[in-house]
């Protein structure tokens, strides 16, 4: 697990070698261990790697940069950039590739041999055998790399088919820049920090971000999950080309039964977790005492028995409906683990707000995501650099309320009222209402140019009144929420949407800048093409049954493995924070920040209805939820990395 960087420029332009120290600083908290740099051009022969900055760059035009965070070799051997004995070939690489044993064992009966015992030779090695279109369906990892190959004079940028790890890029001197984190690319002199508007909407509004390949700055862009692109650097080609490697099939089914598939799923589940254990450090485990992260906990401690030394880390919060401490200390003693706890505070969110605004680099959806940053600082308080939890559960077996809605849809569009009717009834003990699972379950089926009167029907306006429209509107800004009419089985799509779309992409931003910032890495052993792809094959009754029992099959399958308790429970929690409680306790500093100037200053807040609503707020006639969290998070990030609305 590392932190990657690269300036890729014109022949006729030097590497600044102050640019490839500042990549290095800037990224600093995503490798501690150790450094390199890389330069190259395109005359010369070999490129020169070094733990010097101007050594590399001397003559460059080409130059990578990696900080190193060590889990797998801790040797000399793991050190990056790394490049071929041949010299032909270089790499710098962010991740971990956890099939890296079998790879190697199979390229070494084609005649390859290794120096070291790092995962980063295997990667190198590979795609310089056989090459980047038969390597990335082969690993099982989370990864964004760049890869040079100084013969053809290219440089292949790739990503996991997840996009757990990032890879964000920006146009530079009439070349191309390229980094792990935004903040080390909005240090580039002269970089424009405007930004894009239809994001900026997609997130007042929704709380959405991380949709496609843009970003909340109108400059940068990331390479999407499941993509590579190669650049043509010997004619001058520093556009990127994504191509698509992998996509999760929703079309395919198979024809097994329901025991047969808990049985292959719990199987394919241990398999990954097995895989995900493999490191040169300790190995713990984030556990909220969901089933997700319970499961996780659980098959560690069996798949390893008493050798582990296995430690939990969690957040709670006593007194609060979303407390789950009971439920995390369930699994954490059924485990036999050693549980580390932490209780936080409005006071304590107010004084870290700035610094998990700049680890972020964007605004984020909810207080949440302080809690899981404070959970990975717990991690790291306790030296355990590696831990393992359940994201990207929920988006692949159906683990979220909302999902009833999809399954109702699908049998509404087949005729089935009875079952319908039936499935409503059982569903109520999960969602809590009928109603609302028929109003989100009617958003599946009404026409797009519908969607937004039948929400303002409800309360729920595409543009609220604090919303400066004429704004949006003059920047050709489309008023559209992203859900839409579906054909076919409407779960299988919307979990399909939900993973590589709406959900998931922006919760692994989250969790990928919050374990870095600590220098923790984070696993997640269900986001696998091959768990994904199987679970994508099983009928919607399998993962919620007609009884209205999300993850049917998967609690199935964790049978004899997890409490039955927890996999009774019926109260989905998610990783929820006390965030009234947080903004409430925060007192005048959300006042003063809403009042501030920066704040007043914002074009895309409509005065009057922004101060109306904020008053309602103070008279405690309006609760402090969602959007009033996000009026804070963009004041304060606009604030901190002077974000140019014009």
């Amino acid at each position: 697990m590392c932190g990657i960087a690269g300036l890729i420029l014109p022949e006729d332009k030097r590497i600044d070698p102050d640019l490839l120290s500042l990549f290095s600083k800037k990224l600093e908290h995503r490798g501690p261990d150790d450094f390199g740099f890389l330069g190259w051009r395109l005359s010369d022969g070999n490129p020169l790697i070094s733990r010097h900055a101007p050594e590399a760059a001397s003559n460059a035009h080409i130059a990578f940069v990696h900080r190193r965070l060590t889990i797998i070799d801790e040797s000399e051997g793991g050190w990056q950039p790394m490049s071929s004995p041949c010299g032909r070939y270089a790499i710098t690489f962010n991740g971990e590739i956890y099939n890296y044993l079998e790879l190697k064992a199979e390229l070494k009966t084609e005649g390859l041999t290794f120096r070291s015992e790092s995962d980063t030779e295997v990667l190198l090695q590979a795609l310089a055998h056989w090459g980047i279109e038969n390597t990335l369906p082969r690993l099982t990892g989370m990864f964004a790399f760049a890869f040079l190959d100084c013969q053809t004079k290219t440089i292949t940028l790739g990503r996991d088919p997840f996009g757990i790890k990032p890879l964000n890029y920006t146009p530079f001197q009439g070349g191309l820049a390229f980094a792990s984190e935004l903040p080390a690319l909005l240090a580039l002199p002269g970089l424009s920090k405007t930004v894009k508007p239809q994001a900026l909407y997609n997130y007042l509004r929704f709380g959405m971000t991380d949709l496609g390949a843009g970003t909340l700055f109108s400059t940068i862009k990331h390479l999407e999950p499941a993509h590579f692109a190669v650049l043509n650097i010997g004619s001058n080609d520093f556009s990127i080309k994504p191509q698509r490697y992998w996509a999760p099939s929703i079309e395919r089914k198979i024809d097994i039964s329901f025991s047969e598939a808990a049985e292959k799923l719990q199987s394919l589940f241990e398999e990954s977790v097995a895989l995900h254990l493999r490191a040169d450090v300790p190995v713990g485990a984030a556990l909220s005492g969901g089933i997700d992260s319970s499961a996780v906990v659980l098959a560690m401690r069996k798949l390893q028995g008493s050798s582990l030394n296995l430690h939990t880390f969690s957040f709670i919060a006593p007194g609060e409906v979303m407390d789950e401490e009971s439920w995390a200390d369930m699994a954490g003693q059924t485990a036999n683990a050693n549980m580390h706890k932490i209780n936080l505070s409005g006071q304590e969110l107010v004084q870290d707000l700035d610094q998990l605004i700049s680890t972020q680099g964007e605004p984020f959806g909810t207080t949440s995501i302080y809690a899981q940053n404070r959970v990975f600082a717990l991690a790291r308080q306790h030296n355990v650099p590696v831990t393992l939890d359940g994201q990207g559960a929920d988006e692949i077996l159906a683990g979220y309320v909302p999902y009833l809605a999809a399954r109702l849809a699908t049998m509404l569009k087949k005729g089935e009222l009875l079952r319908a009717n039936k499935f409503l009834s059982n569903a109520i003990r999960t969602s809590g209402s009928k109603g609302s699972i028929i109003l989100r379950a009617m958003r599946f089926m009404l026409p797009t140019m519908l969607q937004g009167p039948a929400r303002r029907l409800i309360g729920e306006e595409l543009v609220p009144g604090w919303m400066n429209s004429n704004w949006f509107e003059e920047r050709g800004v489309t008023f559209q929420a992203q859900q839409k009419p579906v054909a076919g089985d409407v779960l299988h799509y919307e979990l399909k949407e939900s993973l590589v779309g709406r959900v998931l992409p922006s919760l692994l931003r989250y969790q990928d800048r919050n374990s870095m910032a600590h220098s923790i890495e984070s696993r997640v052993p269900f986001l696998t093409t091959k768990l994904v792809d199987f679970v994508y094959s099983l009928p919607e009754e399998y993962l919620i049954s007609d009884q209205g029992e999300t993850k049917a099959v998967f609690r199935a399958a964790l049978r004899g493995l997890v409490p039955d308790a927890i996999l009774d429970r019926h109260d989905k929690v998610g990783f929820a924070t006390p965030e009234e409680r947080w903004m409430g306790e925060a007192g005048d500093w959300l006042d003063d920040v809403l009042q501030s100037e920066r704040g007043k200053g914002l074009p895309v807040f409509e005065r009057n209805g922004f101060q109306s609503e904020l008053e309602a707020v103070r008279q405690g006639n309006k609760p402090l939820k969602g959007d009033v969290w996000r009026w804070v998070n963009l004041i304060r990030w606009a604030d901190q990395f002077d974000a140019e609305f014009a």
